[in-house]
């Protein structure tokens, strides 16, 4: 592990925690695409197929392209074509995929985080983690 992703890694860590999340990712845009750099208690199977998120696919995928947070109530049982069959194996019930944009709008990074818990989350919510996603540091280069 580079300083850069041990330092996403480190922040992604914190975040979960301070949230309540029990996984996460932290995938960072470069061109279309979102590469992985940060993950927490993402089975092995999984992580290779998450290392790479083209352009509108999955969670994370939606969030790039809708420029807001995606979510579903129960990754494990979740039917819509939001939720990729692989996203099934991560141990947790509630999920959200939340872009981080810069100033002008564009999107940096997409953080996803899921919860032990089943159900929505509130509104509120969903903003108080999109600010707080928002800090997270984008190394340059």
């Amino acid at each position: 592990m580079n300083e850069k992703s041990a330092s996403y890694q480190s922040w992604l860590e914190s975040f979960a925690s301070e949230h309540g999340a029990t996984a996460g990712t932290v995938h960072l845009q470069q061109g279309d695409d979102l590469f992985l750099v940060a993950a927490l208690n993402i089975p092995p199977p999984l992580m290779a197929a998450v290392q790479h998120v083209p352009h509108g696919k999955g969670m994370a995928g939606l969030a790039q392209v809708r420029k807001q947070p995606v979510q579903t109530c129960n990754l494990k049982e979740d039917t819509s074509s939001d939720i990729k069959p692989g996203a099934k194996a991560v141990d947790a019930r509630a999920a959200v995929a939340i872009p981080v944009l810069d100033a002008t709008g564009r999107v940096r990074a997409v953080v996803g985080i899921a919860f032990t818990e089943e159900g929505s989350l509130a509104a509120e919510r969903e903003t108080s983690l999109m600010a707080a996603a928002s800090r997270l540091p984008i190394a340059d280069g």
